[in-house]
């Protein structure tokens, strides 16, 4: 098993906390990992991506120019990345502010609404815990325990009383992706 995944959107959105979470969450249940970032230096509102490699056998690079999986959350991410989902790959996208959808009939699209569930829930820092929470109902890579315990390690101990609220926003974002096609 390998899964090459982006992760793409503005800084700020939790791209690359999203990326540290699926790369614990790989370690977790011993597989080989690379996490790498990349962004620009504005940081918040700046674009951010983050390429996630989880493996149960060595990887040789963590540079990828395809991906199994894109997880995209700006239109400006969409325009860059959809191009570079490999064929009968998937690319998940939050519906907020992309205003052209996918065009690809060879990899399966999903949406999700998270921006406007955090919205209408009134917790808007659950939002990449949520998108994560679809990308792992569709593509089920890591043991939830160890989304967990990849959670737990990549929040400041300060955050850990807001577990039970991730996990719960993880859970739900399961329940409200839809395959487009």
């Amino acid at each position: 098993m390998k899964e090459t995944i982006i992760i793409a959107g503005f800084g700020g959105q939790g791209v690359l906390s999203m990326g540290k979470i699926l790369a614990y969450s790989g370690v977790m249940q011993d597989f080989e990992v690379t996490w790498m970032p990349s962004y620009g230096p504005e940081m918040r509102g700046g674009t951010a991506n983050v390429t996630v490699v989880l493996s149960d056998s060595r990887i040789s690079s963590p540079i990828a120019s395809e991906f199994d999986s894109a997880i995209i959350l700006n239109q400006q991410s969409l325009d860059k990345f959809e191009s570079k989902v490999k064929p009968g790959g998937i690319l998940i996208y939050d519906t907020n502010g992309i205003t052209h959808a996918p065009t690809r009939t060879d990899i399966s699209i999903y949406t999700i609404d998270a921006a406007a569930e955090c919205a209408r829930l009134g917790n808007a820092k659950m939002f990449n815990t949520m998108i994560l929470g679809g990308y792992l109902k569709v593509k089920p890579v890591v043991k939830m325990e160890n989304v967990m315990e990849g959670l737990k390690k990549s929040l400041p101990e300060r955050a850990w009383k807001l577990l039970p609220q991730n996990e719960e926003a993880i859970r739900h974002g399961g329940e409200i992706i839809k395959q487009v096609r």
